[in-house]
């Protein structure tokens, strides 16, 4: 249970006691050696999803979570991982999940409505950038320490390019009380339809304190959410009561829409005037340039110079998923490299490391030819069985003392290429390299 606390992971966070666990996923409180900020980090066994095939969810939670920046969804801050493990470092909810507030008792309206429309706004955000949760439920809503909604676990959430050919989903998923019927008449549903019945059945529980469509006999339970036969405190508010009718509508094309569900009275009662602010751009990711996530112990003995002879590209921690094995996520579950690609990690500035490969090139007899931003081609003039062998290397900065090198076949015989990779040009990089793709570095992660 609490093999993991104390440990530092990557330098940069201390791990403490356990939050919770799942079958795949533990999560630990951890705090941020640089900035003291508490943080959850998820600890996810990449063996375990492997076997139960679930890697591609794991990809498309972090995909989803890339898109979604919003002030009442949980904040994924970094992707990490080793061989062994995924690391999800995510906003600490102090406030634990909304569930246990429920255990005490249904909630008055007011604090009722102001839970709903938090919900809301950050479910309408996320499918303004086509992401549907699919799995809402008051034990997936979290509250930070000011009491404030957010939403969490995208493990179940699905893309807009993942439905079928006639526009709809038709992977049943989700908790049974929470479902909606369409679900569970397997034909098909749209991902907003199916979310606007699951904030229903959240907003019942709030006022209630109870399910408002729950039996022991799940057949008899799914009969009731098919139907929509279900029935109204009496203390529900009448203005409630005629939203809750609107949104509990067993008939997904009449229920009513998110849009209209903010533009009704009782929901705008008391809403915060102050526009939610929430970063728009589909294509916002986690910066990693200077934050240091996978910068291993530093070496003293190497000394940067002022100067660069090429600036490399920098990346973030989404671009770190798509390259290398070891410590991305993609690479992780994909046993075989099959494009002749080299990766390796390196503690070297990038002019140490254009100087270490113009020396191995002159060693090979390759020309060298310089590209901006930290790219270099190594090319055989002479002609091979296929032509001239061209290697490109392109190097990307991770943070200012750490870079990720890759390097693949241009043009040229692929034969020749991997001998002179494994024969000539590895062993002269050994000095340099920290990690190569797919291999424990060095240096252990934790200490």
């Amino acid at each position: 249970m609490m093999e993991h606390k104390g440990k530092v992971l990557m330098e940069k966070y201390e791990l403490g006691r356990l939050l919770g666990q799942g079958t795949f996923a533990k999560v630990y409180y951890a705090r941020n050696l640089e900035t003291s900020q508490s943080v959850a980090v998820k600890v996810i066994d990449k063996e375990k999803i492997l076997k139960a095939e679930l890697a591609e969810q794991t990809l498309t939670e972090v995909s989803v979570m890339r898109l979604i920046k919003h002030p009442n969804v949980l904040e994924l801050y970094e992707v990490m991982a080793t061989k062994t493990k995924i690391y999800f470092i995510m906003e600490y909810a102090k406030g634990g999940e909304l569930f246990n507030k429920l255990a005490k008792g249904r909630l008055r309206e007011e604090r009722a409505r102001k839970y709903f429309q938090q919900l809301i706004s950050a479910v309408d955000f996320c499918h303004s950038r086509g992401v549907y949760h699919r799995d809402l439920k008051p034990e997936n809503l979290l509250l930070d320490e000011n009491g404030t909604l957010k939403v969490s676990d995208f493990g179940l959430s699905a893309l807009s390019d993942s439905k079928k050919q006639d526009g709809l989903f038709h992977t049943t998923c989700g908790t049974p009380a929470y479902v909606a019927p369409e679900i569970i008449r397997g034909k098909g549903y749209d991902g907003a339809e199916s979310d606007i019945w699951s904030c229903g059945v959240i907003l019942y529980v709030l006022l209630a304190g109870y399910l408002p469509l729950h039996d022991s006999n799940l057949m008899a339970m799914y009969r009731k959410i098919s139907k929509g036969d279900y029935a109204i405190p009496s203390w529900f508010s009448t203005d409630v009561r005629k939203l809750l009718t609107r949104i509990l509508d067993p008939n997904p094309k009449t229920r009513v829409s998110l849009a209209k569900i903010m533009d009704n009275p009782w929901f705008k009662k008391r809403l915060n005037s102050k526009p939610i602010e929430a970063k728009t751009e589909v294509n916002e990711s986690l910066p990693l340039d200077g934050d240091k996530a996978l910068v291993p112990p530093k070496n003293d003995a190497i000394n940067e110079p002022k100067r660069e002879l090429i600036k490399p590209a920098k990346m973030n921690a989404f671009d770190i998923i798509s390259l290398s094995t070891g410590f991305d996520l993609s690479g992780l579950f994909v046993e075989n490299n099959q494009k002749g690609e080299a990766k390796f990690t390196t503690t070297l500035p990038a002019s140490n490391i254009i100087s270490k490969l113009e020396d191995i090139a002159r060693e090979l007899r390759l020309h060298v030819t310089k590209k901006e931003r930290g790219m270099l081609k190594l090319e055989r003039l002479e002609e091979g069985r296929k032509g001239g062998l061209s290697i490109d290397a392109d190097i990307y900065e991770l943070s200012s003392s750490f870079h990720l090198v890759e390097m693949k076949k241009a043009a040229g015989d692929t034969l020749e290429y991997h001998i002179m990779l494994k024969q000539d040009i590895r062993p002269a990089l050994e000095d340099i390299v920290w990690a190569w793709q797919g291999e424990e570095p060095r240096l252990q992660h934790y200490h």
